[in-house]
């Protein structure tokens, strides 16, 4: 296990906070710029940008180099989508809009060798490029990459305890944004319905020892530490906030407004 990945699970395991951050460019310059900033974790998503596989491998080559782990958010929970991921050597794997106990099954045997799983056999990254022998490999080292579950729908809430109690999922995510759309409040993550569910989750899987999180919104890169304040009292301890390019995006503004209002008095 790499230094980065084994401080991450360690924090993980003792229920230390995590903070990080998501990343749509696709730029292995910008990726090992955050990396070098000090995030615990680097989301790199697949789902929702335009990173390919080939530069999928590139940036999380380039969050190692900057000292961060890095967790994919691969499209979909489809097996062929999952395989060249974790054979790259992905730190964790976030798996999109999980609502039943056989989707978030389905996700662990996609990570999972035979017979408990489906997993091909044919890492590289992965295997440190072989300084990792096979046999330590298929019997533990693989399980180094952190299975996470996203909750983006309310059917996932009403089979948190079933989902929670399945072996080999590490942790949970919350989207706020298709969760409130599941419920028909789409963008309203801040309603009552929103805080009874957050709640719910955060008391379920206090409950099961799993850890669980949520993507706190704030694209530009502003964070509200009430609100993170009030998930943490209801049991989350990984938070990501912003992206990499609504960090650029609100820099390059501010910056330019300063300067327009100083010297072109607009």
């Amino acid at each position: 296990m790499n230094e980065i990945n084994r401080r991450i699970i360690k924090k993980m395991e003792n229920g230390q906070l995590l903070y990080g951050t998501v990343l749509t460019s696709g730029s292995p310059l910008i990726t090992e710029m955050l990396a070098q900033c000090g995030f615990d974790v680097l989301w790199l998503d697949m789902e929702h940008s335009a990173i390919g596989i080939e530069s999928l491998l590139n940036n999380m080559m380039a969050a190692r180099s900057g000292g961060t782990a890095a967790w994919v958010r691969v499209p979909w929970n489809d097996p062929v989508r999952v395989k060249p991921v974790i054979d790259m050597g992905a730190d964790g794997v976030i798996f999109p809009f999980i609502r039943t106990v056989e989707d978030a099954k389905l996700a662990v045997a996609s990570c999972t060798f035979p017979p408990d799983g489906i997993r091909g056999y044919g890492p590289l990254r992965s295997l440190d490029y072989g300084s990792i022998s096979q046999a330590e490999f298929v019997r533990s080292a693989y399980r180094d990459c952190r299975r996470i579950i996203q909750i983006e729908h309310v059917d996932a809430v009403n089979n948190l305890e079933e989902i929670a109690a399945i072996d080999g999922i590490d942790g949970f995510i919350v989207g706020p944004n298709d969760l409130s759309g599941s419920i028909g409040k789409l963008g309203q993550m801040r309603d009552e319905e929103m805080i009874a569910l957050y709640r719910r989750i955060g008391s379920v899987l206090k409950a099961a020892g799993k850890p669980v999180g949520i993507f706190t919104g704030g694209y530009a890169g502003t964070l509200n530490c009430d609100h993170i304040k009030e998930w943490i009292d209801m049991g989350y301890t990984m938070f990501f906030t912003g992206s990499d390019c609504g960090m650029v995006f609100n820099g390059a503004t501010q910056m330019l407004r300063d300067f327009n209002k100083e010297f072109r008095k607009e």
